[in-house]
């Protein structure tokens, strides 16, 4: 049988955004032959919802776009959701099985994420029950997310009959992440012997960003389909026995990864909320060079504005440096001068300052100069200002805009 994996890049909030793209995919799946379509984990209201599962009208809201996707759906097709589910008993992240134009079985998370970045604890009660279902004459149970990542939900789903085991996905990139994820399916996989699907979300999403590279395990603990990180699709696999075959794709190294990583989340994180472009302070240094190539990449020269704020202790390869990373990049540019701002605060401050030399403080009102006149850029043009200091920099609270 043909399955397909929707590796989309979904909005929290955006219900009806959201639904047009889970039925979009239903369609384009349907037609190019798949019996399955699985889709990530709260694919309708996208991850992390937070508190918004709390408010009755948002699961209302959900529930009916589900409803919707069911009567739309081509009769055919069987279709994983995920989405919060609001009942007598409790609040879920759950998957709903949606064929024929009906909502057929709904599986309830088991193991609730409750560190690092994840509050399901708080919001969501856990599921206890397995839930399997044949499509193409294959017993698929499901799992969400956080229940491969400790034993019992995997066996429970081997016992009531499955021979492969879908896992819809809302999983945060870190370094390392997907071979991360391998070995923890290969732990499930020993455990309850059955192969796996693990389908994943990709795109930014405030703090958190997604990588997708969605994979599939064999029954030998092979994985025998690796989908492309940080790229929208829909991916196809051939289920032949205990095994299947697609996409190939390599990982990629650490610096690779953590590229595309900042690319995607300053892509998404300007655009889905509804930010016109960037503004940067580019000094000539390595910091600020790095934060614009990310700029260029993510949104295109046309929404990047870099700005040189020199002072009189500005060297002038600095001027030099920063002329030509806009020219190769084509990225708008300004050079706006602080050594007007830096004098009236010097001489603001003269009285105050009088019979003590010029140390940090005066350095220090530079950065604050240039940060004021980011933030005005920003305010003026609704534009978002992307900070260039580095992690050291960070850490000691030591970072200029």
């Amino acid at each position: 049988m043909k399955l397909a994996i929707a590796q989309i890049n979904l909005t929290v909030g955006d219900i009806a955004g959201n639904t047009g793209r889970l039925l979009a995919a239903a369609r384009e799946a349907h037609a190019a032959g798949a019996a399955l379509l699985l889709t990530p984990e709260m694919s309708i209201c996208g991850y992390p919802a937070e508190d918004l599962v709390l408010r009755r009208d948002f699961c209302e809201a959900c529930a009916a776009a589900l409803g919707k996707i069911a009567d739309a759906a081509p009769r055919e097709l069987a279709l994983i959701v995920g989405y919060p589910e609001r009942t007598g008993d409790g609040l879920f992240n759950a998957a709903a099985l949606l064929r024929g134009g009906r909502i057929e079985a709904v599986y309830r998370k088991h193991h609730l994420p409750n560190h690092s970045v994840f509050d399901e604890q708080r919001v969501f009660d856990s599921g206890d029950a397995p839930c399997v279902f044949r499509c193409g004459g294959v017993s698929f149970g499901l799992n969400i997310c956080g229940d491969i990542w400790e034993p019992g939900p995997a066996t429970r789903a081997m016992e009531a009959g499955a021979d492969w085991l879908l896992v819809p996905n809302a999983s945060p990139f870190h370094l390392n992440k997907e071979r991360e994820r391998h070995a923890i399916a290969q732990s499930r996989l020993a455990e309850a012997g059955l192969p796996i699907i693990y389908a994943n979300l990709v795109g930014g999403q405030d703090e958190l960003v997604f990588d997708g590279a969605s994979f599939a395990l064999s029954a030998g603990g092979e994985v025998v389909v690796q989908c492309p990180a940080w790229r929208e699709g829909l991916f196809y696999l051939d289920i032949a026995g205990n095994s299947c075959s697609g996409p190939r794709d390599n990982l990629q190294t650490e610096e690779a990864a953590a590229y595309d990583a900042l690319v995607l989340a300053v892509r998404d994180y300007v655009g889905k909320n509804g930010f016109k472009g960037v503004h940067l302070g580019l000094s000539g240094g390595i910091d600020s060079a790095l934060t614009l190539a990310i700029a260029a990449d993510a949104l295109g020269a046309g929404q990047v504005h870099a700005v040189m704020m020199p002072s009189d202790y500005t060297a002038s390869i600095s001027v030099e440096d920063s002329r030509d990373m806009v020219q190769r990049l084509g990225v708008r540019y300004s050079e706006i001068s602080i050594g007007p701002i830096f004098d009236a605060f010097v001489a603001q401050l003269a009285g105050e300052f009088s019979g003590r030399g010029a140390d940090t403080t005066e350095e220090n009102l530079q950065a604050r100069a240039r940060g004021t006149l980011l933030m005005a850029l920003s305010n003026k043009f609704g534009s978002l200002v992307l900070t260039t200091g580095n992690k050291s920099e960070m850490a000691t609270g030591y970072a200029t805009l």
